[in-house]
This record gives structure tokens, sequence and C-alpha cells, in this order.
């Protein structure tokens, strides 16, 4: 009787010690492959866009975001001069975007190359931004077109091909 308690705990051992998931299948050379599981991201301006939807709808309607734009650009245009300098669009994206060299970088958005960055500039910019997130294009912006879909490898380096979802 006494022996019976010794068995029963060297038989219950194996079951309560497979807690670590079970090893990747070998690859052909014999390493085992990294898991992939989809990563959802958002990218900066997408967060901006998405705070753009003004009567709370959960979608983004081209006017709402031209609208937000011009209160965003309003908002670091201190000298209500029409333009600002690459440090006021550093301090827009760091504002709207959450960091100041957050895409689109100003070298994107200033089109003329005069290295001030006018409303119409930065609409232009957005407008484009919107037509490639708006995937059914529809004109309007759900939050379901506003992520991305990444494949990750389980090693959490980064690495992966982006794809979009939609």
């Amino acid at each position: 009787m006494p022996l019976l308690f010794p068995i029963a705990l060297l038989l219950a051992a194996p079951a309560t010690a497979q807690t670590a998931p079970p090893p990747a299948p070998p690859t052909a050379a014999g390493a085992p492959q990294p898991s992939t599981q989809p990563t959802m991201v958002v990218e900066p301006v997408a967060m901006m866009i998405a705070a753009c939807d003004a009567d709370g709808d959960g979608r983004v309607t081209r006017a709402e975001l031209t609208a937000c734009v011009t209160r965003s650009f309003a908002a670091v245009d201190e000298t209500h001069g029409g333009s600002i300098g690459y440090i006021g669009y550093s301090d827009w994206a760091l504002k709207w975007l959450g960091d100041a060299n957050a895409l689109p970088s100003p070298f994107s958005v200033d089109a003329n190359g005069d290295n001030r960055i006018t409303l119409a500039e930065l609409q232009a910019e957005l407008a484009r931004t919107f037509d490639r997130l708006d995937k059914n294009h529809d004109g309007v912006l759900t939050r379901a077109e506003l992520l991305t879909i990444r494949a990750s490898t389980g090693g959490g380096s980064g690495e992966g091909r982006g794809k979009r979802r939609g």
C-alpha cells in the first residue's frame, strides 16, 4: 500500500511535465522551422486617419479627413502663413502620428521641394494615403482597412513580408 503513492506520482509526472509546445518540424536541412503567426499593425498615418472620425461611426470619409487635416495643420501653423517648415512638420507628426520621424516624411509631402509644407501639399499626400488604404474604393475607410496584417516569424526578429488585408 505505501508503494502505491510513489507509483501514482511517477505515472502522473509525464502528464504534468508536458506544458511546452512541441518543437517545430525540421526543415530539409534538419533545422527547426520557426512558427509563423500573423500580426496586426497600424501605420502611424492610419492611426491619425482613424482619429479623424468626427461622427464616431467607426468610418472616416474623405470629407472628415480633409477637415481633420485642416484643423491639425492650423494648430502647427502658428504664424498663419499658410506653410510650415520641416521642424513645424515634425511637430505636427509628433502630435498627430505619434513620432516626429513617422511616415509620411516631409520630403515626400513637400511636392515642390521648397523646404516648406503647405496645407495643399499635406492634403494631397494624405489623399494619396487615403486612396492606398481604401481597398474597396468606396470613399470611406473602415477600421479593417486601416489594419495591416503581417506574417511574423516566431523569433520575434520583426522579419517577414507585410501583406495588406483586403
